[in-house]
């Protein structure tokens, strides 16, 4: 029997960060790795994606060269290189993980964990036990239950993060973050690509005015973006395109690529985890937690996707951190109302806080500020004038509970608007901070301003 004060399952940024924190306090951990160090978001997810968004950015200003008088500019794109760049950025963060986890001296076992009972799991054949255990099991991607969505030539994410060609032309079912961001590469590659979104907007979870002029803005780039349509069945012609039909309207059409990716969520990893034999309670959507990340059995946590509350990896952390603080009987203020999340299209979008549409539903009364960025000048210079900064204020207080943004660095801008919610700022107080000039953060300073 191998024991230690802490066994975490799952090496995903929630998995390793929570390791390195609980080996740094003094606790003995063993770290279940049953994939790859980095877990989905490293391997198979943010990270790659994210070095795919970097190169399609390039090129696609590369295109733009005349805009900033390159003339008779002509280049080529090697795909294989693109992907070798990729896998590159990847493996060197894992790197970096595994060597962090040896100066920590925490025992990592790359082997699948499953429960024996509540404080006991067993690997490979070896049993493990501690006092505490947090899982940290991560997602898998969701298919929609039609016809033709177990084919072989149906993408998830993972796939299409190894494909080896640039499509021809790209069918995208699903408009959220991930079907979004591979719609902008692919865009940006020269894909012909076509988004079917069952909602009425793509971005479900964004601010509808920000949906609404992404929609846009990558409509004139060549997207199309099929919104209110659901996916019916999927099928394979006599010359090996790939047939979608959908129906929108109560009417029914079909759209032809030569690939297809299904990007419709993900869901919890709890298979093979025997959760039974140690009574944790789950269901379907995945582990029910409170608010300390416990689960409904004392000394067991569930952190990340596994337990669906947000599924962003920097969440995931987060909760890690708060299930430690509980083991160590701390309290703190980590705000997880206060999340902020971004998309990696060109333009990004960036958001933190209430949306308009959740202020109403809730009864708030609100003040709402916006600002563009053609009338910004740090953007103009950039090329980049697409783009509109949402900020949403208490009327009775004054809190800024929201902020909404589409443009460059939009990400970076809405990390500054949560940096200020957590620090409870209101609009009298926002209004007197000094903002660079030029920079891009002055289209908040603009919202500020536009407040009614």
């Amino acid at each position: 029997m191998n024991k230690t004060d802490l066994i975490i399952i799952g090496a995903g940024p929630g998995g390793y960060e929570c390791a390195l924190h609980a080996a740094k306090s003094g606790m003995s951990v063993t770290l279940f790795n049953g994939d790859k160090l980095g877990g989905t978001c490293l391997n198979e997810g943010c990270i790659p994606t994210k070095c795919l968004c970097r190169n399609s950015e390039v090129i696609s200003q590369f295109k733009e060269g005349e805009e900033f008088g390159i003339d008779d500019f002509t280049f080529s794109v090697d795909f294989n290189k693109i992907m070798e760049r990729k896998n590159n950025v990847v493996e060197t963060l894992r790197g970096g993980i595994d060597a962090l986890m040896k100066s920590a001296k925490v025992n990592v076992v790359n082997a699948k964990a499953s429960f024996k009972d509540s404080k006991t799991v067993v690997a490979d054949g070896e049993e493990y036990t501690a006092d505490n255990i947090i899982i940290a099991t991560g997602s898998i991607s969701k298919s929609l239950p039609i016809p033709g969505h177990d084919a072989e030539f149906v993408m998830d994410s993972t796939d299409i993060l190894s494909i080896d060609h640039i499509p021809e032309s790209l069918t995208i079912i699903g408009g959220g973050v991930i079907g979004m961001e591979f719609a902008s590469i692919f865009n940006g590659l020269g894909s012909k690509v076509t988004v079917i979104e069952f909602m009425k907007q793509v971005l479900p979870p964004f601010d509808s005015d920000i949906a609404k002029r992404l929609k846009q803005s990558l409509t004139k780039k060549g997207i199309k973006i099929i919104t209110s349509a659901a996916a019916k069945k999927i099928e394979q012609n006599e010359n090996y395109e790939i047939v979608v039909t959908y129906e929108t309207k109560g009417k029914e059409d079909c759209v032809v690529s030569s690939d297809l990716l299904m990007a419709v969520g993900r869901a919890a990893r709890v298979d093979g985890l025997n959760l039974e034999a140690a009574g944790v309670e789950y269901s379907p959507r995945g582990i029910v937690v409170d608010d300390n990340m416990q689960t409904n059995v004392s000394g067991i946590y569930a952190i990340g996707d596994v337990n669906a509350r947000m599924m962003l990896a920097h969440v995931a952390t987060f909760q890690g951190f708060r299930a430690l603080n509980h083991i160590h009987g701390k309290s703190d203020e980590i705000r997880f109302d206060i999340t902020p999340s971004a998309v990696f299209t060109v333009p990004e979008c960036g958001m933190v806080g209430k949306t308009e549409e959740q202020c109403k539903v809730e009864g708030l009364e609100i003040m709402v500020g916006q600002s563009f960025f053609r009338a910004n000048g740090k953007a103009l210079t950039m090329a980049e004038p697409d783009g509109l900064c949402k900020l949403i204020f208490r009327k009775d207080n004054g809190l800024l509970i929201g902020a909404h943004i589409m443009g460059v660095e939009a990400a970076d801008l809405a990390q500054q608007c949560a940096d200020m919610m957590n620090g409870d700022m209101t609009l009298e107080k926002m209004q007197q901070i000094i903002f660079s000039h030029p920079s891009v953060s002055e289209v908040i300073m603009s919202a500020l301003y536009n407040v009614k």
